[in-house]
């Protein structure tokens, strides 16, 4: 096999986790950063904290006017609030055979890259994953949820989508899934994405602590439920295992599941509410569907970017 030259944009939790692990195991992998993060990777070096083995990796990391040369896979992990500015900057990168992976949160973003480099260089990706990065700049794995999903757009189990799984065949502390529906589990992802995030920014709370409010449980089955129809009725109906497991994980008194949304807000950073919890509501609404808690959770969310702006001023 061929080696393969990997662009990581982003060395926070999700692209400093899987990024981290494909230079762990040999792989060619640059980190695409700002440069503040970029003297620190140098001088430090990237440490990974999880159940499936710490690391401490020597990692080259670029910044956006260092970048000259062109990738044969680029990772793409970035918030989606960044996603524009994240696009030009892996524009110089973009070759003729290069194929970029996304691995934001919902389906948004995928019309956008479409349009800027062509369906043609962008798969379908998504990270099933709890992880953060602490203020000393580590990556820190919060379970055991540790899979990374993707394919192409048109279904095909192409040449580089093999090759992009080889690439984690020695990664260790990762499960590499190469599908031929990516889209159906991005649009699965959402519904599950969207429900969570509502609920748990809305009452500020696990999903257990919501549970074990009187009328916690049957809200979170009820909006899961909705989000659901919303997706079958845009053409991606959710499998019966899928709203199986996610039954019962919306229903667990003990779960102490939390969203990425949810501890953005707790540390009063900016958050992803136009492009998950907005989306959603959009596409229930376009499927005439009135759902008053996607309603509430999205004033909510965005009256919290509304007082972190004002705290700004």
């Amino acid at each position: 096999m061929k080696n393969n030259n990997v662009l990581v944009l982003g060395a926070g939790g999700i692209g400093g986790y899987f990024g981290g692990r494909l230079a762990e195991a040999g792989q060619a992998v640059t980190f695409l950063v700002r440069e503040s993060r970029q003297k620190k990777l140098q001088q430090n070096g990237l440490t990974l904290k999880s159940q499936f083995g710490d690391a401490h990796i020597s990692v080259k990391a670029t910044t956006a006017s260092q970048l000259n040369a062109q990738y044969d896979f680029i990772i793409l992990a970035c918030k989606a609030y960044d996603l524009a500015a994240a696009i030009e900057s892996i524009a110089p990168a973009v070759g003729d055979s290069t194929a970029i992976i996304p691995l934001l949160n919902g389906v948004a973003h995928i019309a956008q890259l479409n349009s800027r480099f062509g369906a043609e260089k962008v798969l379908g990706g998504s990270a099933k994953i709890q992880v953060t990065m602490s203020e000393q700049g580590d990556i820190v794995h919060l379970n055991d949820w540790c899979e990374l999903t993707f394919g192409e757009q048109s279904s095909e189990m192409s040449p580089r989508v093999q090759r992009f799984q080889q690439l984690f065949e020695h990664a260790k502390g990762v499960k590499i899934n190469a599908v031929n529906d990516i889209m159906q589990q991005m649009w699965q992802k959402l519904v599950h994405l969207s429900t969570a995030a509502a609920m748990t920014c809305m009452m500020r709370a696990s999903v257990g602590e919501i549970v074990r409010t009187p009328a916690g449980k049957t809200q979170f089955l009820a909006l899961l439920d909705n989000n659901a129809q919303v997706a079958s009725y845009h053409g991606y109906p959710p499998s019966q295992a899928f709203m199986t497991l996610y039954q019962r994980i919306f229903s667990d008194p003990q779960s102490t599941y939390t969203t990425s949304m949810l501890r953005d807000i707790e540390h009063h950073n900016r958050i992803e509410a136009d492009h998950i919890i907005g989306f959603m509501l959009d596409k229930s609404i376009s499927a005439n569907m009135d759902c008053l808690t996607l309603q509430l959770a999205y004033t909510h969310v965005k009256a919290y970017e509304q007082r972190r702006l004002c705290a700004q001023d």
